[in-house]
């Protein structure tokens, strides 16, 4: 390959949330390019926003992910409650994290076990691991099942909830009503913990992520960040997310139709990994025990040992769901009303895959002039890009096959919406 240039098209991902290929080109023995070239139609979500009612991107917005919807309605209720001047009460508060809890456990476990345990373990499937692993899915799926409870009984139901709304819940659920939710949940931390177990014998390849790393930061020490903080990475900075524009800019890149955002300048990574690495002492003390276990230090940068990573923090989002139930105060409404006025309002939230931005600019009505929504997925494809790179240039000399199932694994490690389904590339290589 030293003396000719190569084109290596991964091509159209199937099975997957959006529409993408990979596309590599190699000249002189040398990667000079990785592309992941999303080309889905644009879905204008936040055009479509301007003018809408203040009170509507919280419905509105779920409906971009049916595996985070959670994820979306929280960080739209944090930035239009910002802008509007409203303050939650702590009962209300503790119930919206509560229900991201159930959302963490439902889409962590849906990925460790479906997505990409078969990796590790020589299956082209979930369907192929449930024959050679039946107890392990069987457990994956009643430990879902758990997260999907909380979902259906504090959001009115699994799939972009229906019991959301700014300022809180229409409805919030009685303490009896948690009770068979909190023994539900007491016997998926066994299994959630069984998990961290499993995962951690994989054998998992030697790598590491080099970018930088972002995760939010709540103000109160102990309590690992779900649902709001601020903004750290692992050069130091902290910001809010009044701030995130000053640092963190979004540019279009020409093979792609999805925005590709740059943290002072440099890629960067959201996420599992960045949260782990950059806050794993605030971690409950069962989910820091089972990370320990699991030969996990304080930090982590190993992509492929994400899956780990995920496990424990399923681990904590168990036990911080049970926590919230024992705690649990039933507020005197579920919801503070909330009157719109002129100003921009920020909101950020760590979905499962990563920190979720919304700013919105309202007007003295309540329309909506503005909005903008960066996701974790778009934050993190350029570095996929770069660690999609450095892999394949330390692996020219395998084989086409080898080459598609190694990058495959690589894209799976981020769990991207839009590559979330096993064997879905095809390569062609035109070697000149």
């Amino acid at each position: 390959m030293d003396s000719e240039t190569t084109r290596l098209t991964l091509g159209s991902l199937a099975r997957v949330e959006g529409e993408g290929r990979l596309a590599f080109t190699v000249r002189h023995g040398r990667v000079e390019a990785a592309e992941l070239n999303i080309y889905e139609p644009p879905r204008f979500f936040e055009s479509f926003l301007r003018g809408r009612d203040f009170r509507e991107p919280p419905d509105i917005t779920s409906r971009i992910c049916g595996i985070c919807p959670v994820a979306y309605q929280v960080s739209a209720c944090n930035a239009i409650e910002q802008a509007c001047g409203a303050h939650l009460t702590q009962p209300i508060l503790d119930l919206r994290r509560l229900l991201y809890c159930g959302e963490w456990i439902a889409s962590h476990t849906l990925h460790i076990y479906l997505l990409h345990a078969p990796d590790f373990l020589g299956a082209a499937d979930a369907i192929e691991l449930a024959r050679i692993a039946r107890p392990d899915v069987e457990r994956g799926l009643a430990l879902k099942k758990a997260g999907n409870a909380i979902l259906e009984l504090i959001g009115g139901r699994s799939i972009h909830p229906v019991n959301v709304r700014l300022g809180g819940f229409y409805r919030a659920p009685t303490p009896t009503e948690l009770e068979p939710l909190a023994e539900q949940l007491r016997t998926a931390l066994d299994d959630a913990l069984a998990t961290v177990r499993w995962v951690s014998h994989f054998e998992f390849p030697d790598a590491q992520i080099d970018s930088e790393l972002l995760a939010l930061a709540l103000a109160q020490p102990g309590r690992y960040a779900i649902e709001n903080g601020m903004l750290t990475t692992t050069s130091g900075l902290s910001f809010t997310p009044e701030e995130f524009s000053d640092h963190v800019e979004e540019r279009q890149v020409p093979y792609s139709t999805a925005l590709h955002a740059h943290l002072d300048g440099h890629a960067y990574l959201t996420g599992p990994l960045a949260r782990y690495s950059l806050h794993s002492a605030e971690l409950s003390d069962t989910a820091r025990q089972a990370a320990t276990e699991a030969g996990l230090g304080t930090v982590c940068r190993n992509p492929f040992q994400s899956i780990v990573v995920r496990a424990v923090e399923t681990v904590f989002a168990v036990d911080e769901a049970l926590r919230l139930i024992r705690e649990y105060q039933h507020p005197d409404r579920p919801y503070v009303d909330t009157s719109p006025r002129a100003a921009t309002g920020y909101g950020v939230s760590e979905a499962p895959r990563g920190m979720l931005y919304h700013r919105y600019q309202l007007d003295s009505e309540g329309r909506i002039l503005r909005a903008t929504i960066i996701p974790p997925t778009s934050q993190n494809q350029a570095a996929i890009e770069n660690d999609l790179r450095s892999t394949l240039s330390a692996n020219l000399r395998l084989t086409d096959t080898e080459l598609t199932g190694l990058c495959e694994r690589t894209i799976r490690n981020y769990d991207p919406c839009i590559s979330c389904a096993t064997h879905f590339l095809d390569l062609t290589i035109d070697r000149g």
